[in-house]
C-alpha cells in the first residue's frame, strides 16, 4: 500500500507506533474500514491493547484512538520476525535512505521490488 520513512523518533518504540498511525490514516483514506494489522514488534500490540499503561506515548496513543474508532472493524496481530522477512529486509532498506520518503499507491514503484 505504501511506505513511509519516519526518521525522528525518541525510541524505535515510537517510530513503530507511528508508522501504524500513519499505515491507519492511509486506508482511511482509501476507504478501507475493515481492517486487521500485522505487526513483529509485540510491544505494540501490547500498548494499543492497554494504553493506560503507556503514559508516555499518551499524544501519539490519543491520536491512535482517533483514527481507530473510524474502522468498521479493527484488528492488530504480533507475527513473528521470522514469518516478516519481506516487510523487515523493507524496513532496514528505508532506514538508509537519507531523505524523507511518503508512497502511497496500489501498485509498488520499481525500486521497492528491487530491495526485496
Amino acid at each position: 500500500m505504501g511506505t513511509c520513512n519516519l526518521r525522528w523518533g525518541i525510541s524505535s518504540l515510537q517510530a513503530e507506533l507511528e508508522a501504524l498511525v500513519w499505515a491507519m490514516q492511509c486506508m482511511l483514506r482509501q476507504r478501507k474500514l475493515t481492517i486487521v494489522f500485522k505487526t513483529d514488534c509485540s510491544d505494540v500490540v501490547k500498548m494499543v491493547s492497554k494504553l493506560e499503561e503507556w503514559p508516555a506515548f499518551a499524544p501519539i496513543l490519543e491520536e491512535f484512538c482517533r483514527y481507530r474508532m473510524k474502522f468498521t472493524f479493527f484488528s492488530i496481530v504480533h507475527i513473528p520476525r521470522t514469518k516478516n522477512t519481506k516487510a523487515d529486509k523493507l524496513a532496514r532498506s528505508a532506514r538508509v535512505l537519507l531523505a524523507y520518503m511518503f508512497y502511497v499507491n496500489y501498485v509498488s514503484p520499481a525500486w521497492v521490488s528491487e530491495l526485496v
